[in-house]
């Protein structure tokens, strides 16, 4: 699996480098040979690591956590809740595009890639960054979740002022490994359809994000990912 030995931008490699040679990781890649052999894995594997492509080490602003990549035909790309240009959006992500109209006024895209958020430093990390096809959750528990983590320390350790955007348990569960004298949390509700009336709706994490950016000396996030 050479896209696995890896390829990582280059700054990400300097963080993490000492991961890829760790039991657990050496595990997670055999694991993947395997389940490739047997089935189809989502995303393609020079998208797995497109998150840390798209927003490099140091110029992480906003961090938001989703827990698996989709399992649909065509609609994992490597960033959390984003499908690629041409994939009907998936419910929970036509959700944020609600609570972001509601928030900021930003007309409903008519696409879902959030490339441009991920390209002004929105690091869009799944915490299991493949899946099998059809099969929600099934590469959890196989050392991902390991690697995730360590992202979250590192990114809370050697890093400033960054917003951590936890929307659900899962994601709010990571809390403990973040450093909130340095750094700020947003919590709310998960956009799925399931959960989104208790308390997605309503959070305004994104003018929130903004405005804390803003008061730190950063340059806001544009939102709106219609616009040119």
């Amino acid at each position: 699996m050479e896209q696995l030995n890896p390829r990582i931008e280059t700054s990400w490699l300097a963080e993490l480098q000492d991961e890829f040679s760790k039991e657990y990781f050496l595990k997670l890649k055999q694991f993947l040979v395997e389940e490739k052999k047997q089935y189809k894995v989502y995303p393609q594997g020079a998208r797995i690591f497109a998150a840390f492509d798209a927003t490099p080490y140091n110029e992480v602003k906003v961090v938001l956590l989703g827990q698996d990549p989709y399992h649909g035909e065509g609609q994992a790309h490597g960033l959390c809740f984003s499908v690629p240009d041409g994939v009907r959006q998936p419910p929970s992500l036509l959700n944020i595009f609600q609570e972001l109209n509601t928030d900021l006024g930003i007309p409903v895209p008519k696409h879902g890639n959030l490339e441009k958020w991920a390209k002004q430093g929105v690091l869009l990390l799944n915490a299991t960054l493949t899946v099998r096809a059809n099969l929600a959750g099934s590469h959890q528990h196989q050392g991902w979740e390991i690697f995730t983590d360590q992202v979250i320390r590192s990114l809370s350790a050697r890093r400033d002022g960054l917003v951590f955007l936890l929307w659900g348990n899962y994601a709010q569960a990571k809390a403990d490994m973040i450093d909130t004298s340095k750094h700020i949390i947003l919590k709310a509700a998960h956009p799925s359809p399931f959960s989104v009336y208790r308390g997605f709706y309503g959070c305004r994490h994104f003018s929130k994000t903004n405005e804390l950016l803003i008061q730190m000396g950063k340059k806001p996030i544009d939102w709106n990912i219609s616009s040119i």
